[in-house]
């Protein structure tokens, strides 16, 4: 670990020089991308520093050890203690940080929200979600933008898809995928009755074009007439467009847009977003291609979080966590469930790292 980490500092600095050279500040391009390794380096040179600081003052301090002042010797003992107490918390934060980087961390992601079992109820707990994720996006200064939407006459979301985009989006969203569950006296309930309802949410990569190629022998495109809401536009004209990928079947409408092209534009989106996820789950051979393992079948049993409105509680059974600040989380603060996920994921990757 300890070589590696030299070989990291090591490249750190030739980094720092380079970045302090005028011909490379001239040429921006080369500039920025030379910023950013040199940035991503900073975190982990800065522990391994810290730990070679702590490992110094150690070795120094045992030198006093046979001091002839009583003194000394004394102050020497405390400081190596204080150094060794603090050396274990170093070295797991730099064993974290050796870990292997997900290449799809950096992505904006598309979010895929869909009601489950629970009729209305369902709808309604869709589209709180969606607020809950908005408002977190708005918490870290993400931007959101709605893709494609089916409204319930309830007032909720059948299903809702949305690009975010910022800084680490897809670090931060990507354990949220699964079938969250809803425990609560619905609005239309007359006698007080707790109802199960469940939502599932898929958490896409956003695609570029050099990520996956699409070739256009492979899509299958219609268009049709827009259907719901819209007034006078609905069935005057033909802007909904559904695009099949025929080797995989994977099928993707969009109807929100009264222009074809931007309909056509943003389902192509999400159908390169979704061929990636899909890539990406068969390499890993984490979920099916389909996507299926990754959200469930919406049904009340699968789950991978609760929602317990009359307890005020949220529970992740992943990790047994349980908050009792549900009314937070549902306002948007999910810092506390994304950074005991991420590392629980650091955990069992640690592990998976020493076996």
């Amino acid at each position: 670990m300890f070589a590696k980490l030299e070989s990291l500092e090591r490249k750190y600095l030739e980094l720092e020089a380079s970045l302090a050279d005028p011909q490379v500040f001239n040429d921006q391009d080369r500039y920025r991308k030379l910023a950013k390794s040199h940035a991503d380096l900073e975190e982990i040179v800065t522990l391994f520093r810290k730990h070679k600081a702590l490992t110094n003052d150690i070795e120094e301090n045992k030198l006093l050890l046979h001091d002839d002042d009583s003194d000394i010797r004394e102050m020497a003992k405390e400081e190596i203690q204080k150094a060794e107490a603090q050396l274990p918390e170093i070295e797991h934060q730099l064993k974290v940080a050796l870990l292997p980087a997900d290449p799809l961390d950096e992505k904006n992601t598309i979010l895929e929200i869909r009601a489950g079992t629970g009729g209305d109820e369902a709808t309604l707990f869709a589209a709180d979600l969606f607020r809950m994720y908005t408002r977190y996006a708005e918490l870290q200064g993400w931007k959101v933008e709605i893709l494609s939407q089916s409204d319930s006459e309830s007032g909720g979301f059948k299903e809702i898809i949305c690009l975010i985009a910022g800084n680490r989006v897809y670090s931060h969203l990507k354990y949220e995928a699964g079938t969250h569950r809803v425990q609560r006296v619905p609005v239309t309930e007359t006698q007080g009755r707790i109802h199960t309802s469940a939502a599932t949410v898929a958490v896409l990569p956003e695609a570029d074009e050099v990520d996956i190629e699409i070739r256009p022998e492979d899509l299958s495109i219609d268009v049709y007439r827009a259907s719901g809401a819209g007034g006078q536009h609905v069935n005057k004209t033909e802007s909904a467009v559904r695009i099949t990928h025929i080797p995989t079947g994977t099928v993707v409408t969009c109807q929100d847009e009264r222009s074809q092209h931007k309909n056509k534009a943003r389902a192509m989106k999400v159908l390169a977003s979704r061929l990636l996820a899909a890539e990406r789950d068969r390499k890993n051979s984490e979920v099916s291609a389909d996507r299926k393992a990754q959200v469930g079948s919406g049904d009340r049993s699968e789950r991978i979080r609760t929602y317990n409105f009359p307890q005020g509680r949220c529970t992740d059974h992943r990790i047994n966590l349980t908050l009792y600040s549900l009314e937070k989380i549902m306002q948007g603060e999910l810092t506390p469930l994304v950074e005991a996920l991420a590392t629980a994921a650091q955990t069992e990757a640690l592990k998976a790292q020493a076996e």
